[in-house]
């Protein structure tokens, strides 16, 4: 299985950039990660917040094949502790799913067909976190849940 994330806007934060480069670096070792990032949208600020969702849902919809699983993140979904996420990610992994694929939309969440196209949501906390910070989140606890599953030591109960 490979997992694919899915994220609306480059992060411009270094210390942020920092974070996610070393989370994909660790998780190499453990599964096939791609990140894609789709660029804001131009010109964004002429644009109502439907019609920004629904450009932005047009990329995601595009990076997204046949077969794939589709999670989004997003603050309305479920809830999991680290290692129920584990759980859940070793059950797709054994179950001979092609791609998992995460989205994390941008400032205005998702359109209506992206909705449409996810088979769940998940949100990483009742909190909101801007969706720099998110990406650098759900790598982290994809690293952990890869641990767990692994049965290393990185987390502790």
């Amino acid at each position: 299985m490979k997992i694919k994330l899915i994220l609306i806007g480059k992060t411009d934060s270094k210390y942020l950039n920092e974070g996610n480069a070393e989370y994909q670096k660790r998780l190499k070792h453990y599964i096939p990660t791609d990140i894609i990032v789709i660029p804001d949208i131009k010109n964004s600020k002429n644009l109502s917040e439907l019609e920004q969702k629904k450009k932005e849902g047009d990329l995601i919809l595009n990076q997204i094949k046949e077969g794939d699983l589709v999670i989004l993140l997003d603050e309305n979904g479920k809830q999991f502790s680290s290692v129920e996420f584990s759980r859940f990610i070793e059950k797709q992994t054994i179950s001979g799913l092609k791609n998992l694929v995460f989205v994390v939309g941008g400032p205005y969440g998702f359109s209506d067909e992206v909705y449409k196209k996810a088979s769940s949501n998940i949100s990483l906390s009742r909190m909101t976190f801007s969706h720099q910070m998110v990406r650098l989140i759900f790598l982290e606890q994809l690293y952990r849940a890869m641990t767990i599953i692994k049965g290393e030591p990185y987390h502790h109960n």
